[in-house]
């Protein structure tokens, strides 16, 4: 069975607002195209689709625009060359490697998960609170931002039950992030 990731940034106060934390700089690039490149498939919602789309996807010149880093090229071509799913009840089609993912959002994610492979990734904020709800995600990735934004969504706002996690790994970054992985503790709540 494939696990289920959620890595997400997030500031001290909580925020998972994308632009709320630090720039990106090549360190935190190189890190996100390790934990985008451990997944077999992208699950994304809609709304984070579609952003990650158009800052993402290559153009049909085949060539990355000038306002991309080179160091930013091997998360842009890890992201684009991903197999995605889409949870979506609006789009009808989905492009840039995607396939809609339909039906009860337990037992498709189930599905997905039960697919050969190492493993999958879900970002955003609205899908993963869903996911944490039914208790589906395997493991959760909080890249900590040394900054308070005091404004914007926070992090698996509107939980049903209190989630007690375990703490399976720690990386520091020169800039202060700290990427702490967990895994859910079982029957607790």
């Amino acid at each position: 069975m494939r696990a289920l990731r959620y890595s997400i940034n997030v500031t001290l106060d909580g925020c998972c607002h994308h632009e709320a934390g630090l720039p990106p700089d090549e360190e935190s690039m190189g890190y996100w195209t390790e934990e985008i490149g451990r997944a077999d498939g992208l699950l994304f919602g809609r709304t984070t689709y579609e952003m990650m789309q158009s800052a993402w996807r290559k153009p049909v010149t085949g060539t990355w625009p000038d306002r991309l880093n080179s160091w930013e090229i091997p998360f842009a071509e890890t992201i684009d060359r991903a197999q995605k799913y889409v949870v979506s009840s609006t789009l009808s089609e989905v492009g840039w490697n995607a396939e809609l993912v339909r039906g009860e959002l337990g037992a498709a994610v189930e599905r997905l998960k039960q697919m050969p492979g190492d493993g999958l990734f879900v970002g955003g904020v609205t899908l993963p609170r869903a996911l944490a709800d039914l208790g589906l995600i395997d493991e959760y990735v909080f890249v900590v931002q040394p900054v308070i934004a005091g404004h914007g969504p926070s992090l698996l706002a509107g939980l049903r039950e209190r989630l007690q996690l375990q703490l399976v790994d720690r990386r520091d970054f020169r800039s202060g992030v700290v990427a702490l992985r967990f895994q859910p503790l079982t029957g607790t709540t």
